[in-house]
């Protein structure tokens, strides 16, 4: 890439590195007077914006172990172009995860002890270990795009051989800490309001990533499409909105079920904050997301899947946020805001992240197979035009 291309300014690489410079500064803050100093975080509140976004980190990025599993496992190759884009999100996502969990640490010069020190009854201990392996594995499954930038065709060649295994180690190591952050949770029941504590709360994490991780696969392939004129057939984004829809419709009837089950139909009835922000939730991330999926025209419409996409990310965003923060606040008697460093930091992570994913398509081929791989923006509206222009 020329300098000239590089060093040229624009208002957003203006953006970004004030956001950078500020959190760099706060970082250093952070690490140099603790974290009660630097956050509004306390014994009340132990876990804030920054936990929060662990667990949509984690959960943005379910598609990758989706898709490897589709394609390797179960042999649906058509999916085979997405399976790059969906690694390199969920290894990046992942990334932005370890970095805000050392951030979060209260020692992080300790980080290394649950590597040493095992308690294999801790549900942390599980996660931990879980977050190490599937980044481990996430990082094997996106050697070969480096491997080939370099032209090392043995290296390739042996994780060709030893695919299969990896991609079933991811299966197994994402599925067990999916549910497990919810699992967090099940020792708070008088704590996290009703709304959305659940003793199935780890069933209701793992469906709702799934959906969310194939929404966010949609909603990034339209988004390189405008960005770097290239993007994946209409016809398999449709396909993974068809699932989505589904996941959405089952997660959907399992929450009715628990909410009848548990005797809480009742407190959809109740005016308080809880209950709008639920509503909120459910309206923005399942409803309206279903409704639209429902039409076979909006599956088949880029700026419909766009839309649908980017609501079920919202409603995503929203459940994790109200059960790490609004589902805890009444019972702690604190009101929490992360303070500017929290925020700083989390922004300055989420532009390295960005800034990581545009760096990779630039540089590596990580869109593959070029005569499969046209432009999203310019595709027929239609399967059936698109039939007519081939």
């Amino acid at each position: 890439m020329r300098a000239d291309k590089i060093f040229k300014f624009s208002f957003w690489k203006i953006v970004s590195v004030i956001i950078i410079i500020c959190g760099l500064f706060s970082t250093y803050y952070r690490f140099t007077k603790g974290l009660g100093t630097t956050t509004n975080l306390t014994d009340k509140v132990p876990w804030g914006l920054w936990i929060g976004f662990d667990f949509l980190g984690v959960g943005l990025a379910a598609a990758g172990f989706t898709i490897a599993a589709t394609v390797h496992i179960f042999n649906l190759h058509r999916f085979e172009p997405i399976v790059r884009p969906a690694v390199l999100t969920a290894f990046i996502g992942y990334s932005l995860v370890i970095g805000l969990l050392v951030v979060d640490l209260g020692r992080p010069e300790n980080f290394w002890h649950p590597l040493v020190m095992w308690n294999v009854h801790s549900v942390m201990f599980e996660i931990t270990w879980c977050i190490i392996c599937y980044t481990t594995v996430l990082l094997l499954e996106f050697a070969p795009v480096i491997l080939e930038k370099l032209n090392l065709k043995a290296p390739i060649l042996l994780l060709k051989k030893i695919s299969i295994p990896i991609v079933i180690a991811g299966v197994l190591f994402s599925t067990l800490h999916q549910s497990s952050f919810g699992s967090l949770y099940l020792i708070t029941p008088g704590r996290l309001h009703p709304l959305w504590y659940s003793s199935i709360l780890p069933i209701h994490f793992y469906i709702s990533c799934i959906a969310a991780g194939l929404s966010m696969i949609i909603f990034e392939s339209y988004l390189n499409a405008r960005a770097f004129y290239s993007g994946l057939r209409l016809k398999i984004l449709s396909e993974l909105s068809l699932v989505v829809l589904f996941v959405l419709i089952i997660e959907f009837l399992l929450k009715f079920i628990d909410f009848i089950f548990s005797d809480k139909l009742m407190l959809l009835f109740t005016a308080s904050m809880e209950t709008s922000l639920f509503y909120l939730e459910i309206i923005i991330g399942t409803i309206i997301p279903i409704i639209i999926l429902s039409n076979k025209n909006n599956r088949e419409n880029k700026g419909m899947l766009f839309v649908a996409s980017g609501m079920v990310i919202s409603g995503f965003i929203l459940n994790r946020m109200n059960v790490c923060i609004t589902g805890m606040a009444a019972s702690s008697g604190v009101n929490y805001f992360p303070s500017i460093d929290e925020i700083t930091i989390t922004f300055m992570l989420l532009v390295f992240a960005l800034l990581a994913f545009r760096f990779v398509v630039r540089n590596f081929r990580v869109f593959q197979d070029e005569e499969i791989l046209i432009r999203l923006i310019s595709l027929p509206e239609t399967e059936e035009q698109l039939e007519v222009s081939k």
